[in-house]
């Protein structure tokens, strides 16, 4: 059996999913239980070792719990080996690389040495091992691939840009170049407006009217007034398997020009400004302490995790400190006082879902 995580994730303060009651029970991430901030910290083998049990409900076979401790050095390391080895006879995956590293440190990354690392990429690059060989006496390799998968699989690829054709990060940092901004790890941290809960978000602190960025491609799932979440932004990746969270945006005119729910957008396009609104049942009111945005990532492994009790949020400051090398430069149109990025790309992702999309309405009208 694939091993899987503990089964609920527990409520988050603001996903932004459905209509205004999207958190608590409504439609609300998590149960807000007191014991979530011990689950969080628990040892990534007891973690993995957890996720055997089988849902006797659906008996489905799917991670129920992901910990994503990855550090922003380890990512960074593995992200240099992926992009030096790509068109070569032994091209490297970083995912597949940090996923070796989770399996050997139990998912602690508090353990990472960078020589860990080294040693892997070596035997791999050497042809020493494959990498079947090198994973076969590891237990857990295949969760922490499809765990660590969920979260980084569209973050690195092909894509095109300014007319070329270029392999790397395509992810993109969520807040435009240029603009300051400043955050710390909060995630877990108590809220308390409405009901007690954790905070399943990420909060970045910084000036109203600051240009938010879309981190992966995809399409936009949620769009408008959330009690909790204010003016709030949520996009599904292609996959499927990655739910992005923009919430708190600014007040009057919360999102970039034009953007509408079932819109595709390009990583590193503007989505929305930097607000203060929420906590409030009264749309448009600005009622959050300090301009911030929350930035939210949830992973589905099955569509029973989309809403409610079993919903899985993970921690980003890690990710974050690592898309900072990629952000998105942005200009401004002074007669619409909007922002717009300055250098345009195509995501073969993206370009594949929309005539997809085309080809089905085509076949519904046929």
């Amino acid at each position: 059996m694939k091993p899987r995580g503990k089964e609920g994730a527990g409520q988050t303060e603001e996903n932004g999913k459905g209509s205004d009651s999207d958190q608590t029970k409504d439609n609300r991430k998590g149960s807000g239980s007191d014991g979530m901030e011990e689950e969080e910290n628990s040892a990534g083998v007891n973690q993995a070792e957890n996720t055997r049990e089988e849902s006797e409900e659906t008996k489905k076979d799917y991670i129920k719990w992901v910990e994503f401790h990855v550090t922003c050095e380890a990512m960074k390391k593995a992200y240099q080996y992926d992009l030096d080895t790509y068109g070569k006879d032994q091209h490297l995956n970083w995912v597949e690389l940090l996923a070796i590293l989770g399996a050997k440190y139990g998912g602690d990354f508090s353990r990472y040495k960078e020589e860990d690392l080294d040693d892997v990429a070596e035997v791999l690059m050497k042809g020493e091992k494959t990498l079947k060989e090198l994973t076969a006496g590891m237990e857990y390799y295949p969760y922490y691939r499809e765990a660590y998968g969920a979260v980084l699989n569209g973050m690195v690829g092909a894509y095109e840009a300014a007319g070329r054709k270029v392999y790397g990060l395509k992810a993109f940092h969520p807040i435009a170049k240029g603009f300051p901004y400043r955050d710390y790890d909060d995630f877990g941290v108590s809220r308390t407006y409405g009901y007690r809960r954790n905070h399943l978000g990420h909060d970045m602190m910084g000036q109203v009217g600051t240009p938010v960025i879309a981190v992966e491609s995809g399409y936009v799932a949620e769009l408008g007034w959330n009690q909790y979440g204010g003016w709030r932004v949520g996009i599904n990746s292609f996959d499927g398997q990655r739910y992005y969270y923009y919430a708190h945006l600014r007040q009057d005119r919360p999102y970039a020009e034009g953007l509408e729910k079932g819109d595709v957008v390009q990583a590193g396009d503007v989505i929305g400004y930097i607000g203060r609104t929420g906590y409030s049942k009264e749309e448009n009111v600005n009622n959050i302490d300090e301009y911030h945005l929350h930035f939210g990532l949830q992973l589905i492994f099955d569509e029973s995790q989309r809403d409610g009790n079993n919903e899985i949020w993970v921690s980003l400051y890690e990710l974050v400190r690592f898309l900072y090398q990629h952000q998105s430069e942005v200009k401004r149109d002074d007669s619409t006082k909007e922002w717009m990025r300055v250098e345009e790309i195509k995501d073969p992702s993206a370009l594949q879902y929309e005539k997809e999309n085309k080809d089905r309405r085509k076949n519904n009208q046929g």
